[in-house]
């Protein structure tokens, strides 16, 4: 039985005082939250913050982006070492802003997973595709490169440490969203390459998110979906009710 995933992607959003303010009405809303694995993805600067403010609870953090070096002289970046520090646990890796506004390769997140995974943390690996992919029928082609070239050289002992987030470019934050049927067979496929790349009991370890314009009034119809697991949020993230709403779906 797989444990879903809710996570929270906030982007370049709140300041260090809205963070906090979130984190602490966010916190008594989920309490009771035991079935699902809640995640919170602040920006660098808050991430030791919010870490801090959920010590000891159910809710984990997320960093949205890390690069694959332990250290050294890369301006701006930080390290798998520095977000472990920061007391995260997971890591936002291939993020389709991340491809589309700073030209990540599938090679560069391949990179990053593989460096997440060493230092301990949980790659969140995002993949999707592009609606004039959609539109010429290449949304299979898409997601199967991404992922092969995303996963080269992990083996299959790491499946249980990585989640998979699928999310059509098309729908983030434009306010459309796949229809669960289109989601699970994207969904569905992801789960047949996984279980082909490492054999069927790892891959259907693995958990696959979807994301894109989830928000309180379609997350049921998306969770009762055989291969979706959970799901990465964006903008129905950002308020402490909406998000819990999503949180507690069941």
């Amino acid at each position: 039985m797989r444990t879903p995933v809710i996570a929270g992607n906030w982007k370049m959003y709140k300041t260090a005082q809205e963070a906090s303010a979130f984190v602490r009405e966010f916190l008594p809303l989920v309490a009771d939250a035991d079935r699902v694995e809640t995640v919170l993805a602040p920006p660098f600067p808050y991430l030791a913050t919010v870490a801090a403010l959920t010590r000891g609870t159910r809710v984990g953090v997320a960093s949205q982006n890390v690069h694959f070096a332990d250290e050294g002289a890369y301006t701006g970046e930080v390290s798998p070492r520095m977000v472990r520090d920061a007391g995260a646990a997971y890591a936002i890796i291939g993020h389709s802003e991340r491809r589309q506004y700073f030209l990540e390769t599938d090679g560069f997140v391949n990179r990053k997973v593989r460096a997440a995974l060493a230092a301990g943390l949980v790659p969140i690996l995002c993949l999707g595709e592009m609606l004039a992919e959609r539109e010429a029928d290449r949304t299979i082609e898409v997601v199967e490169r991404q992922i092969r070239d995303g996963l080269a050289e992990v083996p299959a002992s790491a499946a249980g440490r990585i989640i998979v987030a699928y999310e059509p470019v098309w729908a983030i934050g434009t306010g459309k969203t796949a229809t669960p049927a289109q989601a699970q067979e994207v969904h569905a496929f992801l789960r047949g390459r996984l279980k082909q790349l490492w054999g069927d009991e790892a891959g259907h370890s693995v958990r696959i998110l979807y994301g894109g314009s989830v928000k309180p009034e379609n997350i049921a119809s998306l969770m009762a979906q055989d291969d979706i697991d959970g799901a990465l949020v964006g903008g129905a993230s950002l308020s402490a009710g909406s998000f819990a709403k999503i949180v507690k779906y069941r």
